[in-house]
């Protein structure tokens, strides 16, 4: 029995492709141990063990962006996350890394410790944990072509999708019309109905939650069906006629199936996800970072599948004046889904395999 290590936690855009691989690797490897490195306060708390896999815990170490205590603190905070994130790998035969908080320190304690690293990069363009994995020897899968550096060479996989966006999507092709219909009724919508979805991430998103309230009423009133994911911390509005707001979308198969038009931020995740399964989507990326959300929607973008706007541009003016040729562009669109992205877990598994015999 071997011992395998997935570093990805915060977000669910670090959880959710770890999950996919891991499931995956348990399927053809079931005698193996996979162990999740995450920190107290992120997704993975929940996400990880109702997938049935152990949580190992580290400090989080957040990079600052200016002076201040937290930065002053953070050296000292790295080298208590490496010293446990070494404790948790001993005796691993390889160390997968999703990126986000815990990937770096893994990435540093699987180094000293002569254990061989894969990592995956989700974004268009790569994340700090990431690029220091790729500078300490990492093999390099990624979702996308990276055009110079470290990742221009890397195996291009696509993005790993959870297990129900997979099987949605072999069961729609079947016929996607019948499909798209079936799930508007499955959420309790209208079928007569455009059905708008709007979702701000993993954690909800108060800016365009403030953006959705007060473009309501004049979307109810042209007869359009809107779901809203609001986000688990943030305030549930009451549920009206047509309106269908909640904490998580649970079904997401069926959300990305049902919708005529999304709404959401550019994560990578989304971005894969509405990609195999998703019609037309306006994203809105987060205006924070390093501008990868942006570039994660280029290419759905340049298919003619999605529009960007910036956040400072999304307000309800926006909506009333740009909803109708939004939705008159979804009717123009493709109905099929794509499937580029279903091997994804399977490229990165061999990968796995194949770094953890030879030792990279």
């Amino acid at each position: 029995m071997a011992r395998v290590i997935i570093a990805g936690g915060g977000t669910a855009g670090h959880i959710e492709p770890g999950l996919a691989v891991a499931r995956l690797w348990r399927d053809k490897n079931p005698n193996d141990h996979i162990a999740f490195l995450g920190t107290k306060s992120g997704l993975e708390n929940s996400l990880v063990p109702a997938a049935d896999f152990e949580l190992l815990l580290i400090p989080k170490v957040v990079a600052p962006r200016k002076l201040s205590a937290t930065a002053f603190l953070a050296p000292f905070t790295f080298i208590s996350a490496l010293i446990q994130a070494r404790k948790h790998i001993k005796g691993a035969r390889v160390v997968i890394g999703f990126g986000g908080y815990v990937s770096a320190p893994a990435y540093c304690a699987a180094k000293l410790s002569g254990i061989p690293i894969v990592i995956h990069e989700s974004n268009a363009k790569p994340g700090v944990a990431n690029r220091l994995g790729a500078l300490l020897g990492a093999s390099v899968a990624i979702s996308r072509s990276v055009e110079s550096g470290k990742f221009s060479d890397a195996l291009i996989t696509g993005l790993p999708l959870r297990s129900e966006i997979i099987d949605a999507f072999k069961s729609a092709q079947k016929d996607w019309t019948k499909a798209r219909h079936q799930a508007k009724i499955d959420l309790g919508c209208d079928p007569s109905k455009k059905l708008i979805l709007i979702m701000g991430g993993s954690q909800g998103s108060i800016a365009l939650n403030k953006v959705v309230a007060e473009s309501l009423e004049n979307l109810l009133n042209q007869g359009y069906s809107v779901i809203h994911s609001v986000g688990r911390g943030n305030n549930l509005p009451d549920k009206r006629d047509g309106y269908f707001p909640t904490p998580y979308i649970t079904s997401m198969s069926n959300a990305y199936l049902a919708a005529d038009l999304i709404i959401a931020r550019s994560g990578a995740v989304t971005c894969s996800e509405f990609r195999t399964l998703g019609r037309y989507a306006l994203f809105v990326p987060l205006p924070i970072g390093n501008g990868e959300q942006r570039l994660n929607a280029m290419d759905l973008v340049e298919a003619g599948r999605a529009q960007i706007v910036q956040q400072s541009d999304f307000d309800a003016h926006y909506v009333q004046e740009n909803i109708k040729g939004l939705l008159e562009q979804s009717e123009k669109t493709h109905i099929a889904g794509d499937p580029t992205e279903l091997l994804a877990a399977e490229k990165i598994v061999n990968l796995i395999e194949y770094v953890s015999q030879v030792g990279r």
